[in-house]
């Protein structure tokens, strides 16, 4: 849901319970919690961006996705990257981060910085749901998801506005000094393995309209 014309993709793991019976992604508890720190870091909602998950179902019971799903889902999501054609992808969580950037790093590892990918940038983050779990707002997680998302931020507005793109521009926020830049510049993931154009379970003419 959202922006088709975002600059801002967001890419989850899977619909939880709520998700699942509105048809909607993230609009539960973590969902809320996206939305909080969207409009506070970035100053934007929910409209102005895109947001997806890699399964376009819940898996049952809520359990972890399983390789044959993703499979299953991967051309779905290179579509919606092809057709939104987002500036900045982020990921959020373990699997959306690995999945995206092809490593077996954790989110942990892989947060904070900034990674080249087929000619976008994508910044991964923490999971909100993570974050509810393990201690909310007042958690060390949070903190740097707020950092993460102003990153975001930053990277975004270093970037040339384009015409008919949302939020090319994000505002001002309200501080009254303007932000450090980014300390990092875009850098590959180590290790990174795109999908060959071979590989059958992505077709080659989808790969070139990344």
């Amino acid at each position: 849901m959202g922006n088709a014309d975002a600059d801002i993709l967001f890419v989850g793991e899977a619909p939880g319970f709520h998700e699942d019976k509105q048809g909607e992604p993230f609009v539960g508890a973590a969902g809320q919690l996206l939305t909080k720190v969207l409009g506070e870091v970035l100053g934007l909602d929910r409209a102005d961006v895109y947001i997806c998950n890699i399964l376009k179902c819940r898996p049952p019971g809520n359990r972890d996705p399983q390789d044959d799903e993703i499979e299953s889902c991967t051309p779905w999501l290179i579509e919606q990257v092809s057709l939104i054609q987002p500036r900045i992808i982020v990921t959020l969580g373990n699997f959306a981060t690995r999945f995206v950037l092809q490593t077996q790093q954790g989110i942990t590892r892989m947060r904070g910085r900034a990674y080249a990918w087929h000619g976008r940038t994508v910044i991964p983050t923490f999971h909100p749901a993570a974050i509810l779990h393990g201690g909310g707002e007042k958690s060390r997680q949070f903190a740097e998801l707020r950092e993460d998302f102003e990153l975001v931020r930053d990277t975004l507005s270093g970037m040339p506005a384009v015409p008919g793109h949302a939020a090319s521009t994000p505002p001002e926020p309200a501080a009254a000094t303007a932000p450090e830049p980014a300390t990092e510049p875009a850098r590959e993931p180590e290790p990174v393995r795109v999908p060959d154009a071979e590989d059958d379970r992505v077709p080659e003419e989808q790969l070139e309209l990344f």
